[in-house]
């Protein structure tokens, strides 16, 4: 400041060097931070990139941009992954040369980016579109009159119904294990009824046990490899008879079985996926099967007819989960590249994209609500997707490790005879296990009925936990912990009064009230 003033300079006549530099050292840090955020950017689109899963059709791709159709020692997998590459180098090369396009260049490419990559359905598949809109839309119908019905109850009921829901849940406990087969137990289901239980097994063999004694009453076998799903026909155990359809199992031998309960062969076998098959599910109608498998795709099946309707692509990598909306509309998918997708199948087009995980998706449901979806991840999260805002509304730090599956309950109780049809009506003293407070079952409901199902969540994770949250607010209810460092499946019983896991150690365990 005294040499300032010595010569004489002013403030307002000092010069302003906007050219300073930091030094190299600055400039090499954003150019670090800027790379790092364009290959995450990358890693992303390549996520999302829908490409064709089939190979023949991604060798005739490669040939269309005059690339070789295949490399030395090259797997079907690697070629799909060098087309992903080569596409998104092409949309960047793309992207910079259309700065120097006009108004109405620029628009034509942005046209060509947004369009739809699908493939032309079957005229018998357009059909089933119909059958699955004039069965859902009734119900999504009587679902919505019974919610309306049901918000105009008193608050202090509705308090009085969760409290004694959550009360009998903090009182459950390990009532018992047993030996399930010779390797890992991966999926777990009770039956409508919720009087067996089936387990599937790496052996390749899946078991039907009677509850709650968990003894044997047969053992299925017709696949080669590794059961990865389960899953009982709708009104199995209930109207459907023991000599038709009433449970599928899906398995790395990338073959979908089906079962009667009266032979210990498969009554037919679904072929198509070419990767192993992971879950599989029943629509609500019974009519059609899904199966997820780590060919990339999920399948729709004729359940009646045993044929493939519906071959779905549009994930990046293995499809592992895959789960029906209750009203029978949706269809949800959930892939090994962290992504979610809910399907409308009466359009064929996807409603919701499940975008947040950072982590593989390892199990999903939808809440009876009809509105919310769960799924699981290998992050140890449990996202809760809202489908009316499309968006996900709450995070649940479920697992210490990989949250393995997940399941909402529902009430038998609630349930007609027809396909799982839920019931408008229900007696006034529902318990958590859908009986009243005498014991017995349910009567026919009536209009001051306050649904029990899907009041709470039941998760499982390879911590050794299992979890249970209450659906109103997604806070922890119980913590039921076992012996054993991984636990592959969870499932809880329609009548409420059991939740049964399956194990790494081979085992499966009953959990009930004390």
């Amino acid at each position: 400041m005294d040499e300032i003033m010595q010569d004489d300079t002013t403030f307002e006549e000092l010069t302003e060097d906007r050219d300073y530099q930091m030094g190299v050292g600055s400039d090499r840090a954003r150019a670090e931070h800027r790379a790092v955020l364009d290959q995450l950017e990358r890693k992303k689109q390549l996520r999302t990139m829908a490409v064709p899963t089939d190979d023949g059709r991604v060798r005739a791709r490669l040939r269309e941009l005059g690339e070789p159709i295949t490399l030395f020692g090259e797997r079907p997998e690697d070629r799909r992954k060098r087309l992903k590459l080569l596409v998104q180098r092409l949309q960047m090369e793309a992207g910079e040369a259309g700065e120097a396009m006009d108004e109405d260049e620029e628009s034509e490419e942005e046209e060509d980016k947004e369009e739809e990559f699908y493939t032309i359905g079957s005229t018998d598949l357009l059909e089933e579109r119909r059958r699955i809109a004039e069965y859902s839309l009734p119900r999504a119908k009587e679902r919505l009159a019974r919610q309306r019905v049901e918000s105009q109850q008193p608050l202090g009921r509705i308090v009085d119904v969760r409290k004694r829901v959550f009360g009998e849940l903090k009182k459950y406990a390990n009532l018992g294990s047993q030996i399930g087969d010779d390797r890992p137990i991966s999926q777990v289901r009770f039956s409508p009824d919720s009087k067996l239980l089936a387990t599937g097994s790496w052996s390749g063999t899946s078991k039907i046990w009677n509850i709650p004694n968990c003894d044997p009453v047969m053992t299925l076998k017709g696949h080669a490899s590794q059961v990865g799903g389960v899953a009982w026909h709708p009104a199995a155990t209930l109207t459907q008879s023991k000599n038709a359809l009433n449970l599928a199992t899906g398995a790395a031998d990338n073959n979908v079985n089906l079962w009667s309960l009266v032979s210990e062969s498969p009554i037919a076998t679904l072929k198509g996926h070419t990767g192993r098959v992971a879950r599989v599910d029943f629509h609500p109608s019974g009519r059609y099967i899904a199966s997820a498998s780590f060919d990339e795709t999920w399948r729709l099946w004729d359940a009646e007819r045993q044929t493939e309707l519906l071959l779905q692509e549009g994930h990046s990598k293995e499809v592992y989960a895959v789960a029906f909306q209750d009203d029978g509309a949706l269809l949800g998918s959930g892939g090994l590249d962290a992504i979610g997708r809910v399907w409308d199948l009466r359009t064929g087009r996807t409603a919701m994209v499940l975008d947040g995980h950072v982590d593989r998706i390892l199990g999903m449901d939808f809440s009876p609500n009809g509105y919310q979806v769960a799924t699981g991840s290998g992050d140890g999260t449990v996202r809760i997707w809202d489908m009316r805002a499309l968006r996900s509304i709450y995070n649940i730090p479920a697992h210490n490790l990989s949250t393995s599956d997940l399941k909402f309950f529902r009430s038998s109780a609630e349930r007609d005879g027809s396909l799982g049809l839920l019931s408008t009506t229900a007696s006034d003293g529902v318990l958590a296990n859908g009986t009243t407070d005498s014991g017995a079952s349910t009567p026919a409901p009536s209009s001051s009925h306050i649904s029990t199902s899907g009041l709470y969540l039941t998760t499982c994770g390879f911590d050794g936990k299992i979890k249970v949250w209450s659906a109103d607010d997604w806070q922890l209810v119980k913590t039921l912990s076992t012996d054993d460092r991984k636990i592959m499946s969870v499932d809880v019983a329609g009548d409420g009064k059991y939740i049964a896991s399956g194990e790494w150690s081979r085992s499966f365990k009953l959990f009930a009230a004390e």
